[in-house]
């Protein structure tokens, strides 16, 4: 089990102002959030809502949307009537949908001032957004730089990405427009953390964190977690999405294990399984993955040990909530560091599953 205590190697986190996406606040005074983005065609709402509800049943805190035209504009009405989070319009070019998405309900919109045709549409959008107090994400992407900054750094290095950010930042503020958050993302992660290092020592204003294109959801889980735990590690970081090519509900799977490994969110369930060895009584993998997706919807913070034989089982079963050494006949099942009995490899599953649910009603007895 992790040590509660693990959480104080962090840094603290560099402080910031706040702004309020829906219902969730973003913000140093506030817990990290996770993000995501729909990748169906806003138009299509029937799938669209499908990947939405998925998202929400997964523990998404916000979600985003592209908004391109105006059937994104209608899809995104629909969506935003049935959703059970914030959603966050995603605005590139036409400064327009921006407002029609405002219109609509958006509770956040994300854009590249820079890219919206001049500062006279940027004024439109901000005072539309400051009517309705809807914040906005400023959005700088290392693919996507001004060509003034590449012509002069010669490539999107960590130097151009921060002054990208700044150039945007002084245009907001010139409007004294402060309800906003920064994202500065590359796909190379040291760029990214050196953007933000930079960043951190000229704006408070909310960081949401990520590395672009980071790949598939093998690679890009490594990648994501190595960035972002470096960014988080330093203090840096207020909400956060994990962008993998797929799925967009793998990218909370993972945003929500690297926050919680971290000791920055204490919620839902840990699966700790043994690596694969030749000492393996018991099909590990498989059995560890059944518990996780059995066990997924779970809010308790609850860690479940899955040990494959009888060197370490015993005194690693005992150091989780609930967990399993494994032997050649049968298997202990420890909860709290006591051994309660012993079962068929057929029963794990099941019997680990029970252990978990008697844990839970075990706590909730103890706080009525």
């Amino acid at each position: 089990m992790s040590d509660p205590k693990s959480s104080e190697i962090l840094l603290k986190r560099r402080a910031t102002w706040s702004v309020q996406i829906g219902s969730v606040a973003i913000g140093s005074d506030h817990p990290i959030s996770i993000q995501s983005m729909l990748n169906t065609k806003t138009h299509d709402v029937e799938s669209s809502l499908k990947q939405l509800r998925e998202l929400e049943e997964e523990g998404c805190d916000i979600v985003r949307i592209a908004v391109p035209d105006g059937p994104g504009v209608q899809g995104f009405k629909e969506l935003k009537a049935q959703a059970k989070v914030p959603l966050v319009a995603d605005i590139h070019f036409d400064w327009r949908m921006a407002i029609r998405a405002l219109e609509v309900g958006a509770d956040g919109i994300r854009i590249n001032p820079g890219n919206l045709g001049g500062e006279d549409k940027l004024i439109k959008v901000v005072e539309a957004c400051r009517l309705r107090n809807v914040p906005i994400r400023v959005g700088v992407n290392g693919g996507s730089l001004e060509k003034d900054l590449l012509d002069k750094y010669g490539s999107p290095t960590p130097e151009a990405i921060c002054e990208s950010a700044l150039r945007n930042i002084e245009l907001l503020q010139k409007l004294d427009f402060r309800n906003f958050k920064v994202s500065m993302k590359s796909s190379d992660v040291m760029t990214t953390v050196k953007s933000h290092l930079m960043l951190a020592e000229k704006t408070k204003a909310p960081f949401h964190i990520g590395i672009t294109e980071s790949g598939t959801v093998a690679t890009g889980s490594v990648k994501s977690t190595v960035g972002l735990s470096m960014l988080l590690e330093r203090g840096l970081g207020d909400t956060m999405r994990v962008s993998l090519a797929g799925d967009p509900v793998q990218e909370v799977r993972v945003a929500k294990q690297i926050l919680k490994d971290l000791g920055l969110r204490k919620s839902g369930i840990t699966v700790v399984a043994c690596p694969s060895c030749g000492r393996l009584e018991i099909d590990v993998d498989r059995l560890a993955m059944r518990l996780e997706n059995r066990l997924r919807k779970i809010k308790e913070p609850i860690t479940v040990s899955v040990l494959g034989c009888a060197v370490n089982g015993p005194g690693e079963a005992r150091e989780a909530d609930v967990g399993i050494a494994a032997g050649r006949t049968r298997s202990m099942i420890f909860r709290k560091g006591k051994m309660v009995r012993s079962v068929v490899e057929a029963n794990l599953e099941e019997e680990l599953i029970k252990e978990v649910h008697a844990l839970i009603r075990e706590r909730e007895t103890f706080l009525s």
